[in-house]
């Protein structure tokens, strides 16, 4: 098979379309014949050699797949070989075939397109284990997104509205419009606007409930400013430093609550948990049609460096795709 392997980290030209062993199904794992895969941030980061796939994953990139189950292991029941899924992984997805766990199998959701599928799982269990498991959004507050224009952005949009919550977003004016249509009832350009104020505005000074953050160090103050009295900050990225100051007296004042979680390293039962999690809470919605995955649009595996440099540029709207054929 042939799949994006890293011979030497670097540029996106590092990046190269190879031949390489196919994978076997351990007991309780199937093999999935990918049909797209997505770029996350975190293959940027694979690829310069900032973040190394945990032991026993994949080498190549790629945190997500969507695909046709061409094999499964001596253990696994639930699964048949022709069905069509998607999935979560800790690597592998920029490749032809792709052994998965079990417990990270999603179906492809009513509705939706087998190719599109492969935006869905990494956003979904991000955003749900994050925004609903973890910082207990209801219904009625606030949810404040930072990169609202992102494939973590435009779901967390879209599940926010669907919990009944008001989502404001920081993104790049020129996709206030799409995330408007998305449902995101206030738009802030962080080149332009200071985030604090324009949450106090619309806020009526109250701040926000929940805070969804990729930037991590740089925003930290100015985060802890805007949350609500009782608000909770989950911190799932690190694109503005990994080290900034705490004012614990603000975060006191406010009864606030900041956490910080990675999905990519968790145990293979912590996975299978948040992904049963998305299935019974998010597909649903999807199916109704309430959150769809978001597309930028398509491009051959082969030209993976070209997404590589998209996606750097930030100049797209929820997913970059990579398909096989």
């Amino acid at each position: 098979m042939r799949a994006i392997t890293i011979p030497e980290p670097g540029g996106p030209d590092a990046l190269v379309w190879s031949e390489v062993p196919d994978p076997e199904p351990g007991p309780a794992e199937v093999i999935v014949d990918v049909r797209a895969s997505a770029v996350n941030r975190a293959d940027l980061l694979q690829r310069q050699g900032h973040y190394p796939p945990p032991p026993g994953a994949p080498a190549y990139p790629g945190l997500e797949c969507s695909g046709v189950i061409s094999a499964t292991g001596a253990d696994v029941a639930g699964w048949e070989v022709g069905q069509e899924v998607c999935a979560l992984l800790a690597g592998g997805g920029y490749a032809e075939r792709v052994a998965v766990p079990v417990g990270q199998l999603l179906p492809v959701p009513a509705g939706v397109d087998l190719v599109d599928a492969a935006a869905l799982p990494e956003v979904a269990c991000t955003v749900w284990s994050n925004v609903v498991r973890l910082a207990r959004l209801a219904k009625g507050e606030t949810l404040l997104v930072h990169g609202g224009g992102s494939g973590i952005g435009t779901f967390a949009v879209q599940l926010g509205v669907a919990l009944g919550a008001t989502v404001v977003v920081t993104a790049r004016a020129a996709k206030h419009e799409r995330l408007r249509e998305l449902g995101a009832a206030h738009t802030v350009d962080y080149r332009e606007q200071d985030f604090v104020e324009e949450v106090r505005r619309v806020t009526d000074g109250r701040g926000a409930d929940v805070i969804l953050d990729i930037m991590g160090a740089s925003y930290l103050p100015r985060n802890v400013a805007a949350l609500a009295t009782g608000g909770r900050l989950v911190v799932i990225g690190m694109q503005g430093g990994r080290k900034g100051e705490l004012d614990l007296g603000a975060l006191l004042a406010k009864r606030g609550t900041v956490a910080a979680t990675a999905l990519r390293s968790r145990p293979l039962d912590e996975k299978a948990e948040i992904v049963r999690g998305v299935r019974e809470q998010v597909w649903p919605l999807v199916e109704a049609g309430t959150v769809r995955p978001v597309v930028d649009r398509r491009l051959p595996m082969a030209e993976a460096a070209q997404a590589h440099r998209l996606v750097e540029s930030n100049d797209h709207v929820g997913k970059v795709l990579l398909t096989t054929a």
